[in-house]
């Protein structure tokens, strides 16, 4: 019987297939992308999914390398007028990013003091949401794997290494299906390794790479993380 992308069973990453983009949607992404990091497999790993389309990409990678997922929460600090372009990003601890051209596309001090206050709150709902009582779980020493289901400014991925260098871990990998060259020079230096299956020229956005790329809510990350239990209120 088939079971659901966000069970437990290990998923089979379609090895002996020839991939060309675009993906057909995050579960055929995250297969081979989970194939890509099998000598990370192990019980000392930690795999780190960026909310909210990281996620279920997260739970197959885990999945496959018997790791362990939990949620690394960061924002992008939207444009002026153009909420999905980022400008910077912010983690939970308050730590912020901002982007070179910030300034360019508009976002001066005030107009970033603002966003970052409401992607903070939004941080706040999502912990509340996503962990409830739950303690996040530990980085120290481990073998730990952020991932999205794609970089186009890279700017989320830099606040989640961030976030995670600073909890010390073992080594530290940025893993995605595809990524702007620009951003995958950008994280580069932040990890110890980053492996990205793909890196088109003329990177119009994340979208375009995949067939089916539907907007992930917050019961599918909450499914991908605890199966079919909900965040204890």
């Amino acid at each position: 019987m088939n079971r659901s992308p966000y069970g437990r069973h290990r998923p089979s990453p379609e090895k002996s297939r020839v991939w060309a983009l675009p993906f057909v949607n995050r579960t055929h992404a995250a297969r081979f992308l989970a194939a890509a990091l099998e000598k990370y497999a192990g019980e000392n790993t930690l795999v780190l999914a960026i909310p909210r389309g990281g996620v279920p990409v997260g739970r197959i990678v885990a999945d496959h390398l018997g790791a362990r997922l939990d949620v690394v929460l960061v924002r992008k600090l939207g444009a002026p007028g153009d909420p999905e372009y980022a400008v910077g990003a912010i983690d939970e601890s308050g730590w912020s990013y901002v982007s070179p051209d910030a300034e360019q596309a508009g976002a001066d001090a005030d107009y970033l003091h603002e966003e970052m206050q409401r992607q903070m709150q939004v941080l706040v709902e999502r912990n509340h949401r996503y962990r409830g009582a739950r303690a996040p779980e530990p980085v120290h020493g481990c073998t730990v794997i952020v991932v999205d289901d794609g970089l186009a400014t890279g700017a989320t991925m830099i606040a989640a290494l961030h976030a995670a260098r600073r909890q010390h871990p073992a080594r530290l990998v940025c893993a995605v299906p595809v990524a702007s060259a620009g951003a995958l020079a950008a994280v580069s230096p932040l990890c110890d390794e980053a492996v990205c299956l793909a890196t088109p020229s003329a990177f119009g956005g994340v979208a375009q790479y995949y067939l089916d790329f539907p907007q992930v809510g917050d019961q599918e990350v909450q499914n991908a993380l605890y199966g079919d239990q909900s965040c204890e209120s």
